[in-house]
């Protein structure tokens, strides 16, 4: 892999989602060493919101449309919810409405780390399936 053939074999596969794996560990490690100061209603909230934006109307079109193309404006909207550009402005802008830091926040990381390390997601490219099938390789 280098900046012009942007594919992974299974071994630097293996070690991308292993370093989003030891992300996630740290973010809910924070968690649980804070839960008590944890706002779990807000928590809930930003965790689930990522999804419910961002994956959940690409994925309904996606299945109404049967395998075939949905508008791009779906894949936008999964890759913006998705992105830690979009997380850290979002955690920036709650920090400075509420007054500072809040540990509810955890759920944002959590997310896209678990996105990324647990279930391999990453961003959604136009010009491919919502959902795409495997392509050659494992599947």
């Amino acid at each position: 892999m280098d900046t012009a053939n942007r594919f992974h074999t299974p071994s630097t596969w293996f070690l991308v989602r292993a370093e989003w794996l030891a992300f996630l560990g740290t973010a809910i490690a924070l968690g649980v060493a804070h839960a008590a100061q944890i706002r779990w209603g807000r928590f809930a909230a930003a965790f689930l919101l990522i999804d419910l934006v961002g994956y959940l109307p690409g994925a309904i079109a996606a299945h109404r449309a049967r395998g075939g193309r949905i508008a791009a404006v779906f894949h936008h909207l999964y890759n913006v919810t998705h992105s830690f550009l979009t997380a850290f402005a979002v955690i920036a802008i709650w920090t400075l409405a509420a007054g500072g830091p809040e540990w509810a926040m955890l759920a944002i990381p959590i997310h896209l780390g678990g996105d990324r390390g647990l279930f391999g997601n990453t961003y959604k490219p136009v010009g491919l399936p919502f959902e795409p099938p495997p392509s050659g390789g494992r599947r």
